[in-house]
């Protein structure tokens, strides 16, 4: 088999150009950190970190809707402990008009009191989040959920129920008003009502202290009945808080398995397309040696022909 010199020439111009696109393969994985730019790189090992990003995009759209979440159960944690206090102040001021020793006219201002005591619980209950919902809205309403009917009643206009984000969590952004302050247990039997309004204790109680010549029994019965279901309330409403505040745990060890997903799809990109720096430069170096023995070897290939021979 005859070998030109021209054949020899196109050879290790070839190889020169492999070597040349090796060494600066390696020298851009180097400046990048990156062992798989592009998926012809490693089909494999991009589709890894492909699922990969898709994992950690999830997780930050979960940990966004666990923030929003837990904002409006801190809020609503915030609220219910505000209508506790309120509550108290509510039952003191029904045991003091109580007090054999007042008249119609102490019992007046304490019936003030009461109203006051109404009105802020309304205000409580028709708390806004910050971002223009409604903390006891249920499945939402635009306007405040509680409001006064005709008749001076409290009554329910949002939606019953709970509002929840779209997350792998049970996460919700809403409570349901209704059930926390209109439908508390009354712990009665038939024909009582099976559950308690707040605003209607309240109601009740200002209306039977408010009674013009009534006698020292029908105020000491109005006081016995209106603490009583100011107290069963209130138990309604700590259950209510302490749910709020067990919601917030799970929220925290939610939050837990998110950071936890999210750094081993973190974990499982780096592993697919990083670069062992390492292993790279020891690569690089090699490389870098393989050229330059290359053209060294065509220096000395490109010398051998006859030309050279004749001219000599």
């Amino acid at each position: 088999m005859r070998v030109t010199t021209y054949s020899a020439h196109q050879s290790a111009i070839f190889n020169l150009q492999q070597r040349q696109q090796g060494l600066q393969k390696t020298q851009e994985q180097l400046t990048s950190g990156k062992r798989v730019a592009k998926p012809s790189d490693d089909p494999v090992a991009a589709a890894r970190a492909e699922r990969a990003l898709a994992a950690m995009t999830r997780a930050d759209a979960h940990q966004r809707a666990l923030e929003a979440a837990r904002t409006v159960t801190q809020f609503a944690e915030t609220a219910l402990g505000d209508a506790g206090e309120l509550i108290q102040q509510a039952r003191e001021t029904v045991l003091a008009a109580g007090n054999p020793s007042y008249g119609e006219g102490e019992r007046r201002a304490l019936v003030l009191t009461l109203k006051g005591v109404r009105e802020q619980l309304l205000g409580v209950a028709n708390r806004s989040d910050g971002a223009g919902n409604y903390l006891f809205g249920g499945q939402g309403t635009e306007r405040p959920p509680f409001v006064d009917d005709a008749s001076g009643r409290v009554v329910y206009q949002g939606t019953p129920g709970d509002t929840h984000v779209a997350s792998d969590e049970a996460l919700s952004i809403s409570l349901d008003g209704q059930r926390t302050w209109l439908e508390a247990p009354s712990g009665k039997a038939p024909p009582a009502p099976a559950s308690l309004s707040i605003f209607d204790v309240l109601d009740t109680a200002i209306a039977r202290l408010s009674v013009s010549g009534a006698s020292d029994a029908d105020v000491a019965l109005a006081v016995k009945e209106g603490v009583g279901d100011l107290d069963a309330y209130h138990a309604h409403l700590l259950a209510a808080r302490a749910s709020t505040g067990e919601a917030l745990n799970r929220m925290d060890q939610a939050e837990l398995r998110i950071a936890d997903g999210k750094l081993a799809a973190q974990t499982e990109r780096s592993g697919a397309e990083d670069l062992d720096l390492v292993q790279a430069i020891s690569d690089f170096q090699n490389r870098q040696t393989g050229y330059d023995a290359a053209l060294r070897a065509y220096s000395m290939v490109q010398r051998l022909s006859l030309f050279n021979y004749i001219s000599g």
